[in-house]
């Protein structure tokens, strides 16, 4: 199975929709690959520049990420840049259950839980690793570290143990 985490990127906004993920001007690329370059380029944040993503391999977010349109090419885009998890207080559905389909994680914590961590790390060199056997986040950084529990369901867990919807649907059908 897959590792999942690595350095932080913090985006302190609620409500990022899937056109500023990946514009819309970008859907009629051939290949996921050609995406990277997009990812978050519309985003209006303060502080935030899209070239400060190198490297990160998580993302940490407020309510109702992906909200918007339905496309799938908004968690591919974070895919192609090695994303491979957000934690956020609430997604989209279906931004959400795009994501398990690409074999990455999505994870819901309390807001009481993100205001801690945004508070404790936001600003800093943070990563955060995951214990997916125990289902525990591990925020570090700034000499701290904070442990936040996480849930999920038995078929997110089975699309994660297969990488996605494509390979366990091949081995299942």
């Amino acid at each position: 199975m897959k590792t999942f985490g690595g350095p932080i990127v913090f985006l302190d906004r609620n409500d990022i929709n899937t056109d500023e993920i990946i514009p819309a001007r970008y859907l009629n690329e051939s290949s996921r690959g050609a995406l990277r370059p997009f990812l978050l380029e519309d985003l209006k944040l303060p502080g935030f520049s899209p070239r400060g993503l190198d490297g990160k391999a998580a993302l940490v977010t407020r309510a109702n990420f992906g909200c918007g349109s339905s496309r799938e090419h908004a968690p591919w885009a974070l895919e192609m840049n090695g994303i491979n998890i957000v934690v956020a207080e609430s997604f989209a559905r279906i931004f959400r259950q795009n994501t398990y389909n690409c074999g990455m994680l999505a994870v819901e914590l309390p807001a009481r839980a993100i205001d801690r961590i945004f508070a404790e790390f936001a600003g800093s060199d943070a990563a955060l690793t995951v214990n997916m056997e125990d289902a525990l986040l591990t925020f570090k950084g700034s000499g701290r570290e904070r442990r936040e529990p996480f849930a999920l369901t038995s078929f997110e867990r089975a699309l994660i143990e297969a990488g996605g919807w494509v390979n366990y649907a091949e081995t299942r059908y």
